[in-house]
């Protein structure tokens, strides 16, 4: 028994196995032309006798590409980060790559590892959801040649970036809040330190000054998902409460249904039972799918060769009435 066949088998064994050249077995295992189809079906059986694999990466260091991409997100088991994550990975299948992927958990420490390990395993690009601002780490890997996209968050570097236009949709949910009567709206966010976070709180504000209503700091609450039912709580059994309440995320609008706070709402995501529910709950959609395809398609793009200065794309919102938002004071 030879070493090699100890281990996996070997395009050398492959070749024992049928009788034939060396040559042979590598043109048949690559689809080359020039060998007769007796020679090719007796070299596919001894194939599958042994259960030999292409080397994968060796062919394709060879190429100089190891047609394979990393994928930086905050959290794979939120609903819309999967979704990005499931349509990156979608586009490319079709362009015959691969996709490492890893959460981050909002630190921008960990978003440094998991990318500069990806590196070290030489991807061909990244696509990365920004955990902070500081991205001076990932320069010496873009003049390595290594191509990036920003996805959700810009990043701090001039490269790529898609978003969602959070301001504008936060603007549009508030306004519809508004028109229904409401003068006290309350505005229940994730950290201030995220972008998104960040973007949609100007859009609430956007909304009220449009609308000549005063700001109120007593009505804004900002943080972690379980801290937003005890947050509404104190707002309601303030002097002036609010009568509706526009969350920043999927995760803060479920908080809040499952405190049992139901006053008019409307929520930022979309999420799965949100038109089941009684009454259904008003949301402002975002597409993750169609922002991880976009960004992956900017990433495909840059790797086979296209220039240019990079692309700032912004994707639109939907506001989706179920009837929790048109619920009037």
């Amino acid at each position: 028994m030879t070493e090699s066949a100890k281990g996996r088998p070997t395009m050398k064994d492959v070749a024992a196995e049928a009788g034939v050249a060396l040559k042979t077995v590598s043109r048949v295992v690559n689809g080359e032309a020039g060998v007769a189809p007796a020679m090719a079906e007796r070299v596919g059986a001894a194939i599958e006798r042994l259960g030999y694999r292409r080397n994968e990466s060796a062919r394709v260091l060879r190429r100089g590409r190891t047609a394979s991409i990393g994928l930086v997100i905050e959290d794979v088991a939120d609903p819309f980060y999967s979704g990005i994550s499931r349509a990156v990975e979608n586009v490319a299948l079709r362009h015959g790559s691969l996709v490492l992927s890893g959460s981050s958990g909002e630190d921008p420490r960990r978003e440094r590892e998991l990318v500069l390990t990806f590196c070290a395993r030489r991807v061909d690009g990244l696509i990365i959801v920004p955990a902070g601002s500081d991205h001076a780490y990932l320069r010496p890997e873009l003049d390595a040649g290594i191509a990036a996209v920003f996805a959700d968050r810009p990043g701090g570097l001039d490269v790529d970036t898609v978003l969602c236009d959070n301001s504008g949709g936060a603007r549009s949910g508030v306004a519809h809040l508004i028109a229904h009567g409401h003068r006290r709206v309350a505005f229940l966010g994730d950290s201030a330190s995220i972008y998104t976070s960040g973007e949609r709180l100007a859009g609430y504000r956007r909304a009220l000054r449009e609308a000549g209503l005063p700001y109120d700091a007593s009505l804004v609450a900002t943080g972690p998902a379980e801290q937003a039912g005890p947050a509404l709580a104190r707002m309601l059994t303030g002097d002036d409460p609010p009568t509706a309440v526009f969350t920043g995320n999927g995760r803060i609008t479920v908080a809040v249904l499952r405190a049992g706070h139901r006053p008019a709402l409307v929520g930022f995501d979309d999420f799965e039972l949100a038109d089941l529910l009684v009454p259904g709950v008003t949301v402002v959609a975002q597409d993750p799918a169609r922002l991880g395809a976009t960004a992956a398609e900017l990433l495909f793009r840059r790797l086979a060769g296209g220039r240019g200065a990079p692309e700032r794309v912004e994707l639109p919102t939907r506001l989706i009435p179920r009837g929790s938002g048109e619920l009037r004071p």
